[in-house]
């Protein structure tokens, strides 16, 4: 089946009532945060700036006497009620070089949700090659930048949903809080009306006479900061330009090619227990054992020195909402590839983690993301395009946790098996890894350029052979403990 038919819809997604038009719950505009502008202007053709998540459902249990409910129907009622989503991004004259979030006054969601029929002889097979297709596909950047695919076909009703969020409209964890929106348990917690949040005013796009002198002391502030925050991103890019890892490089071919792994979480936990550090630590080691298997597996030689990580990582606050757009900083990390055994390179992972947390996310190339908070508007819109190669001089890899909600989630009374993450590739790179612990499981999401890793599917492997290294497997006679949650 080619990728034309595939993506035609098999059937339009049923709007709301009133699928057109503004809507009274729509919040008011409100301009996009300099982190979300620079995402905005850091896409290209070749290169979409968006999240993905490919979740898995079982087969909807049919009540006695009644039909299975239309998912479709379902998603697209769900997801236009969710108020972000029913808005676009328009320029403005105020900031110049700036840009709004506005409610899309010709919102039909009909736009953004379809169904594709998959053949169903290998679904789980055949869900990840036309994920890897449609993520291929930058969203539409005059619509809310947004789409949702109903994956279709199985033998069993089994199905599955392809989620895309711009990465301006969100990073990890406030994607996880707009995509949760068409979960069973949190639509039911959203139609109490206490659980309606009062909308936010937006911010004054020109203030008033006695703020000016107030936010040009602001203004400096952020100078001082961004001045400080560069000087450490300018210094690790220094000494990463003479430290590429090629076998990480890619020129963009505009494809991409996807790969699913799940492990189980209680090992992880057990050997986090055993080792100490936290559970991500395990899994930084683990796929810095699997990207050695791999290098080997392809005859490619072991780069001189070890390829650097950027690890995304959270400025919200634990336990607080999730705010708007995205607030984010990030971590350096050189992976031990070059040490050959397991052990050591978990203790290597573990004491680097350790530094960069007593350091915090203000120091080092990872804290680019601080710098692109600290910038003017014009300065992401005519310096998007030049900056969008620069990734290459900090880190050779994304890897980045998306944490989930530990309850049991569904869709339709259909219960969530998987969800796997997806992050976007940086220009000049091959591989973004993505996880998600869930139900025991620690979900893996592998994004490659389609052409420079055709072998995605070894890696994957790769990765599950890395754990029963660090865990054996054990035999029936040796049961272990209930999962428990993950660091």
């Amino acid at each position: 089946m080619s990728s034309s038919e595939l993506l035609a819809p098999e059937r339009p997604a049923p709007a709301r009532p009133d699928p057109k038009g503004p809507d009274p719950e729509d919040p008011a505009p409100e301009l996009l945060a300099p982190l979300d502008l620079a995402f905005w202007h850091l896409e290209s053709t070749d290169h979409p700036l968006h999240l993905g998540a490919l979740a898995h459902f079982g087969p909807a249990p049919a009540p006695a006497g009644h039909e299975p409910p239309d998912v479709l129907e379902l998603l697209a009622r769900r997801a236009a009620a969710v108020p972000r989503l029913r808005m676009r991004v328009r320029d403005v004259l105020l900031p110049v070089g700036g840009a709004a979030w506005s409610a899309d006054p010709g919102f039909d969601v009909r736009r953004h949700v379809r169904e594709v029929v998959l053949p169903g002889a290998d679904f789980p097979a055949e869900s990840a090659r036309i994920a890897a297709e449609l993520m291929e596909q930058p969203v539409e950047r005059g619509r809310p930048p947004w789409e949702m695919y109903l994956l279709t076909g199985a033998p069993d009703g089994s199905f599955a949903v392809l989620v895309k969020l711009h990465h301006a409209l969100a990073d990890g964890m406030r994607a996880v809080a707009i995509g949760a929106g068409i979960f069973d348990e949190i639509a039911a917690a959203g139609r109490r009306p206490a659980g309606h949040p009062r909308p936010v005013p937006p911010r004054s796009w020109l203030p008033a006479p006695g703020r000016l002198l107030d936010i040009a002391r602001e203004r400096l502030g952020d100078l001082g900061r961004a001045v400080e925050v560069g000087a450490s991103v300018v210094g690790a890019s220094v000494v990463r330009a003479a430290r590429p890892a090629e076998a990480l490089a890619a020129h963009s071919s505009g494809t991409r090619r996807i790969a699913t792994v799940t492990l189980d979480l209680e090992r992880v936990q057990r050997i986090r227990r055993a080792t100490g550090g936290t559970a991500n630590d395990v899994l930084l080691a683990v796929t810095a054992g699997a990207l050695r298997r791999w290098f080997d597996g392809r005859g490619v030689p072991l780069p001189g020195v070890d390829p650097r990580a950027l690890v995304p990582v959270s400025r919200r606050r634990p336990g607080a909402a999730p705010g708007p757009g995205n607030s984010l900083s990030g971590y350096l990390l050189d992976l031990p590839v070059t040490e050959p055994e397991p052990a050591a390179r978990l203790a290597a992972v573990r004491h680097a983690m350790d530094r960069n947390k007593a350091a915090g996310p203000l120091k080092g190339a990872g804290a680019v993301a601080l710098l692109a908070d600290r910038l003017p508007p014009l300065a992401h819109r005519i310096g998007g395009p030049l900056a969008s190669g620069a990734a290459r001089l900090l880190f050779d890899v994304l890897i980045t946790q998306v944490p989930l909600p530990r309850a049991a989630l569904s869709l339709g009374g259909a219960p969530l098996r998987a969800l796997f993450p997806m992050a976007p590739l940086a220009r000049g790179q091959s591989l973004a890894v993505a996880m998600s612990p869930y139900g025991g499981r620690v979900h893996i999401g592998l994004v490659a350029d389609g052409e420079a890793v055709p072998d995605l599917d070894a890696l994957a492997a790769a990765l599950a052979a890395e754990l029963d290294l660090l865990d054996p497997p054990r035999t029936a006679a040796e049961p272990g403990p209930r999962p428990g949650p993950a660091d």
